[in-house]
């Protein structure tokens, strides 16, 4: 795809890898509406994209509510028109046993993480749908594929985003809209500021991944014709091997992850 002059919606853009994935379509031409609930952060990305010949809008807006969606959705048609990607990435995530959470902290995260995905792609697939054009691509994470220790409720939010956009993928069949969902390892972003994570010791660089590698396979998401992207590839040899073998592969990931929780303080 030619991004020149595309409409590119990203939530979650006021850091990590929403940010980068703005910068990288900026760099191609897209005019990027730039979505997150701290307006503070986002003109700060608005300055950083300036530099660039295109278009910028700053949509303060909850993702996880139905109503400021709709209005933020309304702005983005009104402005341009149109919509060309949609890059559902806004999401957080709480560290401890579910023991531990309250019911609260978990719904939190599926409001956020998941629904905040059903919303944006409820208000904006029937401009897809009548324009006959256009991609969504969901971030989730191979936590989608994995049920670790420590995030379970995380991995539930990932775990629905791939299964919803399996089947969306299937109901968009024979249109020229598309859905493709990303699926990193550990991203090294401020998803770890929470709280949560201050006892946690945080996995060397070399097995995680920087935000300007996700939004690279965003770029390549947004016209591809896959259901999924894993990054790196060569861990989808590990999906594969989890679906395949699971009485071999799930102890050895509960093993690990276990002894992640261990080593936290009291």
């Amino acid at each position: 795809m030619n991004f020149k002059n595309k409409v590119v919606v990203i939530t979650g853009a006021s850091s990590g890898i929403g940010e980068a994935a703005a910068e990288q379509f900026a760099k191609k031409g897209a005019n990027i509406v730039l979505v997150a609930r701290r307006k503070d952060k986002l003109e700060e990305v608005e300055r950083k994209l300036s530099k660039y010949s295109t278009k910028i809008l700053v949509q303060v807006c909850d993702v996880s509510d139905k109503e400021q969606v709709k209005l933020m959705s309304e702005k983005v048609i009104e402005t341009f028109s149109k919509i060309d990607v949609l890059v559902n990435n806004a999401g957080f995530v709480i560290y401890g046993k579910v023991e531990e959470l309250s019911i609260e902290d978990i719904e939190s995260q599926m409001k956020t993480n998941y629904f905040g995905t059903i919303n944006c792609t409820k208000h904006f697939l029937p401009h897809f749908l009548k324009q006959n054009s256009g991609h969504m691509v969901n971030v989730a994470s191979v936590g989608g594929s994995f049920g670790v220790p420590g995030i379970a409720s995380y991995c539930a939010t990932k775990y629905a985003m791939l299964g919803f956009s399996e089947g969306l993928h299937h109901e968009l069949h024979g249109t020229n809209v598309g859905v493709t969902v990303v699926s990193p390892i550990m991203v090294r972003t401020n998803l770890f500021d929470h709280p949560s994570f201050k006892n946690f010791t945080k996995f060397a660089t070399g097995i995680s991944l920087s935000a300007d590698t996700v939004a690279k396979a965003i770029i390549k998401a947004s016209n591809s014709s896959r259901l999924e992207i894993v990054v790196p590839s060569f861990v989808r040899i590990g999906i594969w091997f989890k679906q395949t073998f699971p009485f071999l592969i799930n102890p050895i990931i509960g093993s690990a992850f276990r002894k992640q929780l261990a080593k936290r303080d009291p």
